[in-house]
């Protein structure tokens, strides 16, 4: 597939197919996303690719808490749902109860040594701790689709790191950043919605004219 084709086609996956993903082809895909960039060029991930079927089913019976928790404190009382919303959050039920199903689970962790905070002073919650591991991510999850795989990021097990830590014998100094869940794609969405380029994209100053492309 095409770059574009990829970026264009990589939903994110809740139902995958129980057969394995070869070593070679998960090889394949962190070889290509290690080129990702990140700060100083440190690459301060680390991966622990869960195949072990109780390590898996020891990872979603830590997912379901929080799960449950977002889903409370998100989208409010399931009867108060819209039809859309119920519709979604019943995949996101399923793709919870069915996680250890998931042939590979990919849990990313950051050396929290190679992170430099900017914006620790803000007041408010960073959004740029994450900036020299979210593009590994994206890279894994560009590599992956463009070997016929699916994939579906989480945070949520973030509640459960000294869990997780504990599990996978993970060392203090690194932080979890994401559980990635990858497999063959049982089911995939056939076209994505977003919002169109001049929706967020402006000329010069945040009210500027929006980027539109040359006719």
């Amino acid at each position: 597939m095409e770059l574009a084709d990829v970026m264009r086609h990589m939903p994110g996956c809740r139902d995958y197919e129980t057969r394995d993903v070869p070593d070679d082809v998960l090889y394949r895909v962190l070889d290509n996303a290690r080129f990702a960039p990140s700060g100083g060029n440190r690459q301060g991930w680390r991966v622990v690719v869960v195949r072990d079927a109780a390590l898996r089913r020891q990872l979603r019976d830590l997912y379901q808490p929080p799960w449950q928790r977002y889903v409370a404190e998100h989208y409010g009382p399931y009867e108060q749902m819209t039809p859309d919303r119920r519709r979604r959050v019943d995949d996101a039920d399923r793709m919870a109860e069915n996680l250890h199903l998931i042939p590979v689970h990919l849990v990313i962790w950051a050396d929290v040594a190679t992170i430099a905070v900017t914006d620790i002073d803000a007041e408010r919650p960073s959004v740029v701790a994450g900036g020299s591991i979210f593009p590994f991510i994206q890279n894994v999850q560009l590599a992956a689709r463009a070997e016929g795989l699916g994939t579906r990021i989480t945070t949520l097990l973030s509640y459960e790191e000294a869990a997780v830590r504990s599990l996978l014998h993970v060392p203090d100094e690194l932080a979890l950043a994401a559980l990635l869940l990858v497999g063959w794609p049982a089911r995939l969405p056939t076209k994505l919605g977003r919002q169109p380029v001049e929706s967020f994209a402006s000329i010069d100053q945040f009210d500027g004219e929006p980027l539109k492309p040359a006719h």
